[in-house]
């Protein structure tokens, strides 16, 4: 039984059909008898649109709140799939940056990963539940 880390993009996740698609194929793989831990990115389109809303209130809008503002995108598609896998039968858990462990620098807008400290995601593992962690997000030491 392997570990598989599966991504999907925004056009992967574009609607709820594409994001039944994958959670039908992320079901394929733990019949299979895998342990799949998914990332996924905002739905295709919501970044845009979000960064045009900030946009449209300031030229120059503040870099941490476009970041806060972004992540929301991931949040909403990692909670659907969630959802979706758990009423396909397979136990799954939306998690954030936060949640999932991700340290990141706190260069806003530009942040890169220090470090990674999954224990939650491998106690969802254990616990037999697919770990659904939205993409973009991290944490620094602020």
């Amino acid at each position: 039984m392997a570990l598989l880390v599966q991504k999907y993009g925004g056009t992967s996740v574009a609607d709820l059909d594409r994001i039944r698609h994958v959670a039908g194929r992320v079901g394929r793989a733990l019949d299979e008898g895998h342990r799949v831990v998914v990332v996924v990115s905002a739905m295709a389109g919501e970044t845009d649109k979000l960064v045009g809303m900030a946009r449209a209130l300031a030229e120059f809008p503040n870099q941490r709140e476009v970041d806060y503002l972004l992540s929301t995108g991931e949040r909403v598609t990692s909670s659907l799939l969630a959802i979706a896998l758990s009423d396909a039968g397979h136990p799954a858990l939306s998690f954030t940056g936060l949640r999932a462990g991700i340290r990141t620098t706190g260069d806003h807008t530009s942040a890169r990963i220090r470090t990674i400290v999954a224990d939650e995601i491998v106690q969802a593992l254990e616990e037999g539940q697919v770990p659904v962690v939205a993409g973009f997000q991290g944490v620094d030491n602020k």
